[in-house]
This record gives structure tokens, sequence and C-alpha cells, in this order.
């Protein structure tokens, strides 16, 4: 199932990319933030499922799924319950979530799709998301990433093999990372604990790069390193 994402909420973007990584026979080809950039994706692309925010700041999605000639079929999102009975009135919507909604439920949704592959969530997939740089999806697998940086509205991603930076928080990335494998070090750093190879003193030795150790922070990333 080829799918895409139309939602102006990095965190909420993040929270289903994270999801529809962990299926098989789902790919999402890209994730959207304005009605403009997906209309003319969709006009250019076959696309089997489209995850639709209600609420955008150009259009409402309920007004933009009326635009669309041959609409594929629309599992809506939004934080707000009342809107349920309208969406359902569109026959391409097939089901409708609540933020903060659960993988269970997003699984329900899907199960109400028709003709579907099935859903294997016990497969071993790597878990990933999509990051929107410079109007470039670049697919970030988790195991990858060294650490995180912030600075000020910025975060920058480092991996194996390359540097990521894009407006966004640290914040967004704790609510998604595994705590078995992240942990915040610095009020600016958030860290893949199995790449650090040394810490002397304050500082955390993470691939060629020098990473400070808050205060705050260093008893709880001693105690995990050290159990």
């Amino acid at each position: 199932m080829r799918c895409i994402i139309l939602e102006d909420e990095i965190p909420a973007q993040m929270v289903l990319q994270n999801y529809i990584a962990k299926l098989q026979g789902y790919d999402l080809l890209a994730s959207f933030q304005t009605a403009l950039e997906a209309n003319c994706f969709l006009r250019q692309n076959s696309v089997d499922v489209l995850f639709l925010d209600i609420n955008l700041p150009d259009i409402s999605g309920m007004d933009f799924i009326k635009t669309l000639y041959n609409p594929p079929k629309i599992i809506m999102t939004t934080a707000y319950p009342n809107y349920a009975a309208e969406s359902f009135e569109e026959t391409a919507i097939k089901d409708y979530l609540v933020k903060p909604f659960s993988f269970e439920r997003f699984l329900k949704a899907l199960n109400k799709l028709e003709d579907v592959p099935a859903i294997n969530t016990s497969a071993a997939i790597e878990p990933s998301v999509f990051i929107n740089v410079d109007k470039t999806q670049h697919r970030v697998y988790f195991k990858d990433i060294l650490y995180l940086q912030s600075d000020r509205n910025y975060i920058t991603i480092v991996t194996k093999s390359t540097k990521l930076t894009y407006i966004g928080s640290l914040k967004d990335w704790l609510l998604i990372l595994p705590n078995a494998s992240f942990l915040q070090i610095h009020k600016s750093f958030l860290v893949n604990f199995h790449a650090i190879h040394k810490l002397v003193g304050n500082t955390a030795f993470v691939g060629n790069e020098k990473l400070p150790i808050g205060r705050v922070y260093k008893n709880n990333l001693l105690t995990i390193l050290n159990a």
C-alpha cells in the first residue's frame, strides 16, 4: 500500500511515520505540511492511502477531499472528536483517529481499509522516520542515529553517514525514539548510548565528536551505562 501523510504538525507526522515503518506491505512515499504540496504529489503519483489532518493552515481536510477528483482511501486524524460525524459522509474516509492515538488504535483503522495486505507487526522491521529537508524527504533509521543536537529552533540529526538540519525540537524526538537505546545527556543533546565509546569527565565521545554531559543528566547516564 502506497501511503502519504498530510499533517502540518511535525510531532504528529513523526508518530504516523513511526507507526507505518513498523508494518509490512505499507510504503510511505512522502509527508507534507501543506495541501498544495500534497495536491501536486497526488496529481503525479498513484497513492492508495492518505493520512489526512482535518485542521490544516491553508484549507480544512474536509474541503481538501472535495478538491480531489479520484481520492485515495483516507484515514482522518485530528485533535477534535466533534468532526467525526461529518467526516464519515465522505465515502473515501475509512476511519477517524483522535490524537493522541495508540498503535493498537492505528492498526484498527488500517484493518477497515478494503483489500489491504495483512499487517505483520511481529516482523523485524527497522523503525525509521522521514525528515523533510530542503523539500526532500530523507529516511532516517533509528539504529543509524549517533546523536541529535538542538540549537534554538533547529535540530541536527547526525548519523553514521550524514547530517540533516531542520526546524524541530528534542522534545519531539523523545516521544518517538526507543528509551532502550536513546537518552538525553545535555539540554541540547540526545544520544544513542550504544554509540558512546568513551567517557572522560563531563565529555562523551561519540564517533569523532566530543559531546558535553550536563550535570543533571550525568548520574542517569552512568547508571544506564553501568547496568
